[in-house]
């Protein structure tokens, strides 16, 4: 590196995955760019045309770019970050295959991804095609889940697996789809959001009419992101009958308020997305400047009680470091007081006592 980086051509319909693109594109100074050499060769950069016209250069603190654009933050590493923060290797039955919960096996049949978070609690993994399954692999990996017949659901994550191509995509649909014990195939992606263009017919055709009932979660976490293709993607899924669910991440400078949340949680309502999870940030390493205490994350969760509509309420949680699943972390609204005797606040704050007649004496 020398004490400038080129600027590459402009390419306005192709993801940016390098400096010289994000320099190209204004979404980082010449001066930041020297500095991110070391972050981008440990952590890949990739932001699509349409985040990026969504994004705002020129707000130091957009919600988009920060999700998407590398800062020198990313190298700051606390003791207590993982490289591997929610145990998968602890789950992992073989390459692609994590079974970490009795009914449900998750299936990561590719680690490369449209657009790469900051955030991303599988950082250390994503962007490197070794991961990816080879078509032996995923052979295995589909013949685990067939020898696996407590397995109601599976998972297929990444990566995003809505960047497999329609054939091998097919293929891995019509594998779950003829398993007799699997009932539920869920997607995890983002594609919808950042690549609206993906969500063509012909996928639209993969999706419909299956034996197992198909969902899609999307990972959202700003209403920005919610552009016109973006939910023209969304509704063309919707009207084909597929259930959209959402999950976002509770981040420092993009979505730590009610206010921001609560706008989110409608515009999904809006647009046939209920909110699943709300997560606390992965103890990743490199993230700590995006995160948010419990405490002030249970007090937006308390405030959005009382301010938004109960189908807008996502469940908070924290995924326990280590591989021992997920637990909700949203506040408590009940105390002890004696046997049958409670202490109750309502969304107001307000307290009462109540008492379980199911435990009581009858009278």
């Amino acid at each position: 590196m020398t004490d400038t980086v080129a600027a590459a051509p402009r390419e306005d319909d192709r993801s940016i995955t390098t400096l010289e693109g994000l320099l190209q594109h204004g979404l980082t100074s010449q001066e930041s760019a020297l500095g991110l050499v070391e972050v981008v060769d440990k952590f890949p950069v990739r932001i699509t045309s349409e985040m990026r016209r969504a994004s705002n250069a020129n707000d130091p603190n957009d919600p988009i770019s920060r999700q998407f654009i590398p800062t020198a933050n990313e190298l700051r590493v606390r003791n207590e970050e993982r490289g591997d923060p929610i145990g998968d290797g602890a789950f992992t039955k073989l390459k692609g295959v994590v079974h970490r919960y009795p009914d449900r096996i998750l299936l990561l049949p590719t680690q490369t991804c449209q657009v790469y978070c900051r955030f991303c609690f599988r950082r250390e993994k994503v962007g490197r095609g070794g991961e990816s399954l080879r078509t032996e692999e995923l052979a295995a990996a589909l013949e685990y889940i067939r020898e696996t017949t407590e397995a109601w659901e599976v998972i297929v994550s990444g990566g995003d697996p809505f960047l497999i191509g329609d054939r091998r995509l097919q293929e891995i649909l019509e594998s779950l789809d003829a398993i007799e014990h699997v009932e539920v195939i869920r997607f995890h992606t983002r594609i919808p959001v950042v690549e609206p263009a993906r969500i063509t017919e012909k996928l639209l055709d993969l999706l419909s009419r299956r034996r197992c009932a198909i969902y899609i979660v999307l990972h959202i976490n700003h209403p920005n992101e919610l552009t016109k293709g973006a939910k023209d993607a969304c509704a063309a899924l919707a009207d084909r009958g597929i259930p959209l669910l959402s999950q976002s991440v509770l981040l420092k400078g993009v979505n730590d308020s009610a206010e921001v949340l609560s706008a989110l949680m409608r515009a999904l309502i809006c647009n046939r997305i209920k909110p699943y999870y709300l997560h606390h940030l992965d103890v990743a390493q490199g993230t700590d400047h995006f995160r948010v205490s419990i405490a002030d994350g249970q007090e937006i969760v308390r405030t959005m009680r009382g301010r938004v509509s109960g189908i807008c309420q996502p469940l908070y949680v924290l995924d326990v470091p280590g591989g021992y699943g997920k637990v909700p972390i949203g506040p408590s609204y009940i105390s002890k007081l004696g046997e049958d005797e409670y202490r109750i606040q309502d969304y107001k704050g307000g307290t009462h006592g109540y008492r379980d007649l199911a435990h009581s004496a009858t009278p």
